[in-house]
């Protein structure tokens, strides 16, 4: 995707895919979904760095701002799933730093996002987000504006899955609509599994 991006933000490259996974990882330390999944934030911290390097950077494009915030995208025709090295490498992280059943949690909750995913031509948006430091500055506002720009001028439509309840409005605010939900696993110990929310975003005219 030609992306035109601004002064203090940079389309990442392989060497960044530490810094990359680290901010990623620490936005998602509260979130409902990955924290059901994960258990704790110190698996997060070594399962983005790897989803960063051996897919996103290599099959999608990423972009950051300094090192506050950053996102990740699949472009259509992009492989969805990861690779069996991949795969081998982020089931290692979660059997050393995750809590019990994470894997099989990971592997379902995968599993669910690939059944729920739409078949039409889009963009989609893995992760966005930002330090807890830098949240309420503007960096997801910023990190999304040259990439919807773009997506509206090629009339691209764009999808994700809302894990956050807390968010719903910001993408919303952004032109995305609500098309559902579906749990990000089973129920387990009496409790809910979190739901994800599926959102999309219709390309918008120059006039709109």
């Amino acid at each position: 995707m030609n992306l035109d991006l601004p002064d203090g933000m940079k389309r990442a490259e392989a060497a960044d895919w530490q810094q990359l996974g680290a901010i990623t990882a620490e936005a998602f330390y509260e979130d409902p979904v990955n924290r059901w999944i994960f258990g704790t934030p110190k698996t997060l911290d070594a399962v983005f760095p790897l989803l960063a390097r051996n897919h996103y950077l290599k099959h999608g494009f990423c972009h950051m701002i300094g090192d506050g915030g950053a996102a990740m995208w699949l472009p259509s025709g992009a492989p969805s799933e990861l690779s069996v090295s991949a795969i081998v490498q982020v089931a290692w992280a979660l059997l050393a730093t995750g809590s019990p059943g994470a894997i099989a949690r990971a592997l379902d909750a995968g599993d669910r996002m690939q059944a729920h995913h739409p078949k039409e031509p889009h963009l989609y948006l893995f992760t966005l987000g930002t330090r807890l430091a830098n949240r309420g500055k503007g960096l997801g506002k910023a990190l999304f504006a040259p990439v919807l720009a773009e997506c509206d001028r090629t009339g691209t439509a764009v999808y994700l899955e809302n894990s956050n309840p807390n968010n719903e409005g910001f993408y919303r605010s952004h032109g995305f609509e609500s098309q559902g939900y579906f749990p990000c696993g089973q129920d387990r110990g009496g409790q809910k599994a979190p739901l994800l929310q599926m959102m999309w975003r219709a390309p918008r005219t120059p006039s709109a």
